[in-house]
C-alpha cells in the first residue's frame, strides 16, 4: 500500500526557484513512484505585497531590493536559466522582464483548489510568468491561465472581479508566516520536516524516502 504524504509548498508565483524546486520535487516523486500517494497544497506567499500592478523590471528591483550590481544580477538569472532548463523549464528572461503582483493569481490558486486543478494552474501561471514573459497582474492573462489549467474562463473572470477569497489568501498568508516561513519555496512533509529552496531532486527523493521508512531525524 502506497504510504500517504501531504505536501505543503509555500511558493509564490513571482519566484524562479520555486519553479525549479516544484519541477525537483515532481521528479523525486516520479523516482519514488508507487511507493507515495503524494497530496500537494500548493499555499500563498508573496514576495513583493506592495508590488503596483504595472511591476517593477526585474534587473532594477533586485538592484534595489538586495542591493546587486547589474552584472550579478545577470549571473543569478543565467543560473536560474540553467537549472530550469534541466529540468524542462524555458526562462525567457531579457532586459525588459519584470516582477509583477501576484495577489490575484494567489486567489485563483486558491479557488483551483477547490476544484481539484491546482497544480495545472500553478504550472500554467508559472509559464505565463517566466517562459511567455506575462504580466501576473493583467486579468487576461490569469483567465487564459485558468483556462490552459482547465478551469472555467468565465468562473475565473467573476472571481477576479469580485473580492472572492480575499479574506482566505491573507489568512492563508498569515498562517504559514507565523510559522516561520519568511523564504520561498518551502516545502513541508506532512506538517513535521521542511526544505527550503530550489533544492535538487536527489535532495527531496532522500527526504521523501527517510519519512516513509519512518527514518527522518526532527524536523528543521
Amino acid at each position: 500500500m502506497a504510504a500517504k504524504l501531504r505536501i505543503d509548498f509555500v511558493s509564490d508565483v513571482a519566484c524562479p526557484w520555486c519553479v525549479v524546486g516544484l519541477r525537483s520535487l515532481q521528479a523525486a516523486l516520479d523516482k519514488v513512484g508507487a511507493e507515495v500517494e503524494a497530496d500537494i497544497h500548493f499555499q500563498p506567499f508573496e514576495l513583493n505585497p506592495d508590488m503596483p500592478p504595472e511591476g517593477e523590471n526585474t534587473t532594477e528591483h533586485v538592484q534595489k531590493k538586495y542591493g546587486s550590481t547589474a552584472e550579478r544580477s545577470a549571473a543569478a538569472r543565467n543560473a536560474i536559466r540553467e537549472a530550469g532548463a534541466n529540468l524542462g523549464f524555458d526562462f525567457n528572461y531579457n532586459a525588459e522582464s519584470r516582477i509583477w503582483n501576484t495577489f490575484d493569481a494567489h486567489r485563483l490558486l486558491h479557488w483551483a483548489g477547490l476544484e481539484g486543478r491546482q497544480l495545472q494552474l500553478k504550472e500554467a501561471l508559472f509559464a505565463a510568468n517566466f517562459t511567455q514573459q506575462k504580466s501576473t497582474s493583467d486579468h487576461a492573462v490569469l483567465i487564459e491561465a485558468a483556462k490552459a489549467a482547465g478551469l472555467d474562463g468565465e468562473k475565473a473572470r467573476a472571481i477576479l472581479e469580485s473580492d472572492a477569497y480575499v479574506a482566505e489568501v491573507r489568512a492563508e498568508q498569515s498562517l504559514w508566516r507565523n510559522r516561520g516561513i519568511n523564504a520561498v519555496p518551502s516545502v513541508i512533509f506532512n506538517g513535521r520536516w521542511m526544505i527550503q529552496g530550489g533544492q535538487p531532486a536527489q535532495v527531496f527523493e532522500q527526504a521523501i524516502r527517510q519519512i516513509v521508512a519512518g527514518t527522518a531525524t526532527a524536523a528543521e
